[in-house]
């Protein structure tokens, strides 16, 4: 069935039509995308892609590189809020070490496609070489090939990665540093100051970029790879739940590097970090939530799970024809 087809059908249901505003459309992009109109059939994954920066050295955020290691090691004891939230809705999680600093001792559980012990300082120079950004994006898409769910949730961990993302962003839209740049882990007003200086001078050292030069320059590895798995998510026809703004820039380098996929999108939330709002702006995007989340993890991703299978319970209604209801709106 085509997309005009599953439009067809929400429009005759018992309700007038448009009346549920996005929520129907979501249910048709839904269902065109998986191919079914069963809720209990979408079923949902979270894969949590980490790594660290070594723009992080310019103290550009509140925490030190070894957190991320550290909360590592607490996404796989189940102590995060994706762990809670995911356990909440039956979403089993997955951790990916692209590459961390400073790892877990333990590793079991840990799926390791580590591309070194965190990127360079990309505010002295690229973050990773040309063929690293390209190995990163090629191993995303061959992860998701191997993703049973249909719908997936994507979402992040590593310190210093707001710093990477409002670069990355920055080079792809030409949206300024000002405008992308935002507290992150909670940085103060002297310290958001400082970080602005910091990625001014690191955005200055290159000119217009294509899209795998962008993540060479600024990085990071945990980025090109989530971008990687929404291209090889999306091409294979699942539905890809946006997180915060790390996976909307993550969603914009995989945009540009596969236009196409974007079709099987959903942006979950609008997130507190400043520039969040900017680059869902510039991507036309109209997220389902606003609930001043700021964390990451794929914790917005996880929420608008049940949103999307309450969507699809909407085919599940009646037709005019089937409850006996006059006065139905012409079909064509």
């Amino acid at each position: 069935m085509t997309r005009a087809d599953f439009q067809r059908l929400i429009d005759d249901k018992t309700k007038p039509i448009g009346s549920l505003g996005r929520f129907e459309s979501l249910a048709v992009q839904a269902a065109a995308i998986l191919g079914d109109m069963t809720p209990s059939n979408a079923s949902a994954s979270l894969t949590i892609f980490a790594a660290d920066h070594g723009i992080a050295a310019q103290r550009v955020s509140a925490f030190p590189q070894e957190v991320t290691g550290q909360m590592v090691a607490n996404f796989l004891a189940g102590g995060a809020a994706a762990n809670v939230i995911a356990a909440q809705f039956d979403i089993p999680m997955t951790v990916v070490d692209c590459g961390i600093a400073h790892p877990p001792r333990r590793r079991d559980a840990l799926v390791d496609l580590s591309l070194g012990g965190g990127t360079a300082d990309s505010s002295t120079g690229p973050a990773m070489s040309p063929e690293t950004a390209r190995k990163a994006i090629a191993q995303g898409r061959q992860f998701a090939s191997g993703i049973e769910s249909k719908i997936v949730c994507f979402g992040e961990m590593g310190i210093a990665n707001t710093s990477a993302a409002a670069l990355l962003a920055h080079k792809l839209s030409g949206i300024s540093v000002a405008e992308l740049v935002g507290r992150g882990t909670g940085l103060d007003d002297t310290a958001l100051s400082h970080k602005q200086e910091v990625l001014e001078h690191a955005a200055a050292r290159t000119g217009a970029l294509a899209p795998i030069e962008a993540l060479a320059e600024v990085g990071g590895f945990e980025i090109g790879t989530m971008a990687g798995a929404m291209v090889g998510a999306g091409t294979s026809n699942k539905l890809v739940v946006v997180d915060g703004f790390i996976a909307t820039a993550a969603a914009a380098l995989a945009r540009a590097i596969e236009p196409d996929c974007e079709r099987t999108f959903v942006y979950a939330h609008r997130s507190a970090e400043h520039g969040h709002r900017t680059l869902l702006d510039w991507l036309e995007a109209e997220p389902l939530l606003d609930l001043d989340m700021r964390l990451g993890e794929g914790t917005g991703a996880l929420l608008a799970v049940p949103i999307i299978h309450a969507a699809l319970s909407l085919f599940g209604m009646a037709s005019f024809s089937q409850a006996g209801v006059s006065g139905a709106p012409p079909i064509s």
